[in-house]
C-alpha cells in the first residue's frame, strides 16, 4: 500500500493548495460538465458524475453552480471541454501522468510542456509511462479498525486495505467502487473520499534532498487551470 500512502499525502497537499487558490470549484465544475457530456445527467447510471458530485458536495459547491454545470454538459450553452492526458518525465526521472480538461488543446499542451521542461522534464508519447500505473478505486471507512473490516472481508470483494489512524482505506476494482460503498453504508459504516486514481506499480526512488525540487515541479503543474489530476511514481528513500 506504499503507493497509495504517497498518493494520499500528495492529494492532501494538493487539496490544501487548491482551496487556497480558490480553484477547486472550477476543477469540479469542469469535471461535472464533461461527465454529463460523456454519459448523461443521470447520477444513478453515470458513475463518473457520481464521483464528481461527491467531490462537489464535500467541497460545498453551491447547488445552482452544480445545476449550471449539468446544463452545460447537456449542451445548453457554455464552453465545451474535452479530456486530454499527457505522459512524461519530471525531475530525477520520475514518471508523471497529467489529466486535463481543456477548451484549447494548443494552449494546454504548450503550458504543460513548459512546466515539464522548466524542471528538466520532458513530454513523452502516448503510452510512454502509462504502463507504470494501474487504475484503482479507493474509499475510506471512518472510525473502522482492521479487526472491524475483517468481519466483512468474505462478503465483499476488495483488492487491499490499509489502516490509517482510526480509519481503513480500501482499494477496489474501479468498477466495484460504488458497490463497495453501498455495501458498507448498508452495514451502517460511514464512508468518505471515494475516488478512482492511478496508482504507481513501478516506483522511482528520490533522495530527501530532491523533495523540494519535485514539489516545486508538481506545484507548477497544479497551478495550470486546465490540469485536473497529477500522478507520479515518487518513492522517497
Amino acid at each position: 500500500m506504499a503507493g497509495h500512502s504517497k498518493w494520499a499525502n500528495i492529494q492532501h497537499r494538493k487539496k490544501a493548495q487548491d482551496n487556497k487558490r480558490g480553484k477547486v470549484f472550477t476543477k469540479i465544475i469542469r469535471e461535472i460538465t464533461v461527465a454529463v457530456k460523456l454519459a448523461g445527467p443521470d447520477v444513478a447510471s453515470n458513475s463518473r458524475l457520481r464521483l464528481a458530485m461527491s467531490k462537489a458536495n464535500k467541497n460545498s459547491v453551491p447547488k445552482d453552480t452544480i445545476e449550471r454545470a449539468i446544463k452545460k454538459g447537456s449542451g445548453q450553452g457554455g464552453d465545451s471541454f474535452e479530456e486530454i492526458t499527457y505522459e512524461g518525465y519530471g525531475p530525477k526521472g520520475i514518471a508523471v501522468i497529467i489529466e486535463c480538461l481543456t477548451d484549447n488543446k494548443n494552449r494546454t499542451v504548450s503550458e504543460v510542456r513548459h512546466a515539464l521542461t522548466k524542471y528538466n522534464g520532458s513530454l513523452g508519447t502516448k503510452g510512454s509511462v502509462a504502463h507504470l500505473f494501474k487504475k484503482i478505486g479507493i474509499i475510506t471507512l471512518l472510525d473502522t479498525s482492521e479487526d472491524d473490516l475483517i468481519n466483512y472481508i468474505d462478503e465483499i470483494e476488495i483488492l487491499d486495505y490499509e489502516q490509517a489512524d482510526n480509519h481503513c482505506v480500501i482499494n477496489t476494482d474501479p468498477s466495484n467502487l460504488f458497490k463497495v460503498k453501498s455495501f458498507f453504508e448498508e452495514k451502517s459504516l460511514k464512508t468518505k473520499d471515494e475516488e478512482i486514481i492511478l496508482e504507481p506499480i513501478t516506483m522511482c526512488n528520490i533522495d530527501e534532498s530532491d523533495i523540494e525540487q519535485v514539489e516545486l515541479f508538481t506545484d507548477n503543474l497544479e497551478e495550470l487551470d486546465d490540469v485536473q489530476n497529477i500522478y507520479t511514481n515518487i518513492s522517497i528513500t
